[in-house]
């Protein structure tokens, strides 16, 4: 039986996601970021991550002086262009991390997971408001990449934790 939720491609482990007070979410030293599943309509929403070649859901890191809620904010401006999002707190994510471009040792993560739906708009109304095209540079809904091409694991795992 395993002790965790599931392993992705990378060798990075889902550990566990708990019900941990929001704003105490800086308080833990290993505080790092924070995700959004974002909600259009029936469909989640997904951006192509041009550095790691897949499909992915929201979010970034924390910057100094942030809370999860900033962060998160932010991160759905810049990527979404989401300037006022009635953002859901869904939970505190705790995660074992590989070697990668963060750091080159394995290490314990934790994150801010969000969900936040969206008006039944169009993906290229969207992507018209995106602020920060450097990272993500297309968008498409679940439904119409699901088993058709790479969805990181653990993000599309993360898809089931948002319930309308």
């Amino acid at each position: 039986m395993n002790s965790y939720i599931l392993k992705d491609w990378d060798g990075n482990i889902f550990i566990s996601i708990t019900s941990e007070d929001e704003n105490k979410l800086t308080e833990f030293e290993q505080f790092t970021h924070c995700l959004a599943v974002v909600k259009v309509g029936d469909d989640y929403l997904l951006g192509w991550n041009k550095w790691r070649g897949r499909w992915e859901i929201f979010g970034g890191c924390i910057e100094a002086g942030e809370t999860a809620r900033d962060c998160i904010a932010r991160e759905c401006c810049e990527e979404l262009g989401i300037q006022d999002g009635d953002f859901k707190y869904l939970g505190m994510m705790k995660f074992l991390m590989m070697p990668d471009y963060f750091s080159s040792k394995e290490r314990i993560e934790y994150g801010g997971l969000f969900g936040v739906s969206l008006d039944d708009v169009s993906i290229d109304d969207i992507y018209r408001q995106i602020n920060d095209r450097d990272e993500i540079i297309k968008l498409a809904f679940y439904g119409d990449v699901k088993n058709k091409e790479p969805i990181a694991p653990i993000d599309e795992k993360l898809l089931e934790y948002y319930k309308l």
